[in-house]
This record gives C-alpha cells, sequence and structure tokens, in this order.
C-alpha cells in the first residue's frame, strides 16, 4: 500500500477513535493499541524512510517536540516509552514556536530561567541539550561564539572559522558534536574540552565544578545514566499542558492547521 494512503488510512482511524473514545483522553504508551494496532509500525516505517533519505529529520523532530511541549532514537540503550495521544493545536505561530526554545546565545542564567518556566529545573535543562548529539546548526547561530567566546578550544574555532567566515556564509551548517547521526555522549564530551558549538551549549559546563558541570562530567562517561535521564527528561516535558480527548486536532498535514 502507498505510504501516503497508509498514513491517511492512520489519521482516519486515530480521529475516529478519538471522537467515538473520550475516555482516551489522557497520554499513555498504549494509547492506539485497541484503536489502530498498526499506527505505530506505520509511522516509524515512514520516520525510518525519511531519515534514510535525509539523516538530519531525526534531529529536526526532536526540536519540533521541544517546540510543542515547552521517538525511538539510535540505539537500544536510548529508548524509552513515549506516551501517546496528544492533538495538535488549532493555531500555529513560528515566531511562538521559536520563542519556546532558547536561543543559542543565552548565558547560564537566561537558560535556567528559560526552561524554570516551562516547570522544567537544571538537570531537565542539561539532559535535555543532550538532543544536541544529533543535527546540524547553521553559521549564524554559532559564528559570534566563534569569533569572540573566550571559553572554546582555539583549534576548534579556527577549523569551524573556515566553514563559517565574519561575512557571509549564514546558512553553511557545521555538526553539533563531531558524530552528528549517532545518539551517543560525545555532545558531553565536547564540552569538557570547550568544543560545544553553541554558546549555550558550553554554558553547560565551565569547569567551576558546579552542578551542571557535574552533570556534564557524569552523561560524558556513563551513556546509561544519560539514556535513563533523557527519556525521563522527554516524558516530563511532553506532559506540559498537551491536548487530549477533544481538544485540539489531529492535522492533516503536520505543517498547518485543517481547513474544517
Amino acid at each position: 500500500m502507498d505510504s501516503r494512503i497508509q498514513f491517511c488510512l492512520v489519521i482516519f482511524m486515530v480521529t475516529l477513535a478519538t471522537i467515538l473514545s473520550p475516555t482516551l483522553a489522557k497520554l499513555t504508551p498504549n494509547y492506539y493499541d485497541r484503536v489502530c494496532p498498526k499506527a505505530l509500525p506505520i509511522i516509524k516505517s515512514l520516520v525510518k524512510q525519511a531519515i534514510y533519505r535525509e539523516p538530519r529529520i531525526g534531529a529536526s523532530l526532536l526540536r519540533l517536540h521541544f517546540h510543542d511541549c515547552f521517538v525511538n532514537l539510535g540505539g537500544n540503550q536510548y529508548w524509552y516509552k513515549v506516551l501517546l495521544g496528544r492533538r495538535d493545536a488549532r493555531n500555529a505561530s513560528w515566531a511562538a514556536a521559536n520563542a519556546n526554545l532558547p536561543p543559542p546565545f543565552f548565558n547560564f542564567s537566561q537558560l535556567i530561567t528559560s526552561f524554570q518556566s516551562h516547570g522544567l529545573n537544571l538537570k531537565d535543562l542539561v539532559v535535555l541539550s543532550g538532543a544536541h548529539t544529533i543535527g546540524f546548526a547553521k553559521c549564524s547561530s554559532f559564528r559570534d561564539r566563534i569569533f569572540n567566546d573566550t571559553n572554546i578550544d582555539n583549534n576548534f574555532a579556527a577549523n569551524l572559522r573556515k566553514t563559517c567566515p565574519r561575512i557571509g556564509g549564514d546558512t553553511n551548517l557545521a555538526p553539533l558534536d563531531s558524530t552528528p547521526t549517532k545518539v551517543d555522549t560525545t555532545y558531553y564530551k565536547s564540552l569538557l574540552y570547550k568544543k560545544g558549538l553553541l554558546h549555550s551549549d558550553q554554558e553547560l559546563y565551565k569547569g567551576d565544578g558546579s552542578q551542571s558541570d557535574r552533570l556534564v562530567q557524569l552523561y560524558s562517561k556513563n551513556p546509561y545514566a544519560f539514556a535513563k535521564d533523557f527519556g525521563v527528561s522527554m516524558i516530563k516535558m511532553g506532559n506540559l499542558k498537551p491536548l487530549t480527548g477533544r481538544k485540539g486536532e489531529i492535522r492533516c498535514n503536520c505543517r498547518k492547521v485543517n481547513n474544517y
């Protein structure tokens, strides 16, 4: 069956089940088991196909989750049970979505304030920042760091300047860590050596023995601690005022609200 037809059938079944079963108005890992048992295999297959065609989509999906709230990651130790049943809002704002994520130039104080305003804490900040284990960033988001920051490895900065000059090249990309298509703890290891790509990344580790420093050190050498805590914080973030039951809608096209 054509993948688009499969996806439309999934949307139809999920929408129908939600209308007929308001008792399902809560987030649960088993949300689709009875009403649409093939939903997750179909979605997983489509996502895998998309990531195979464009590896950066994995990072984009994580960013989308952050936007919505403030799937399975590669490697068994990074799996966690995602709570399902969230519906989409009936309004969409690019500006509002971006406002939910701290910009890459935030300092530590601004970062923690931003997370606390959404009911998240320091540990959530450090572990969720680990989502930068995959993906790339545009030159415009790290140019100021590589030319002006002092807490950056000199050779690391020099190499990045080849990709990101002072003027021009705003859309040139650089990996968020040295293994941008693999979920691991390289992101945290890079912070220990002042090789965080974004200013906001390096703000998590300053070498002053703070709680943030200790968490970075822990996750840099203990992938299982990172995996466990990442799952907990992702679920916590996913529980921030979710739309369930008959609230919101299930979009036919995730890029825009339905027309009916």
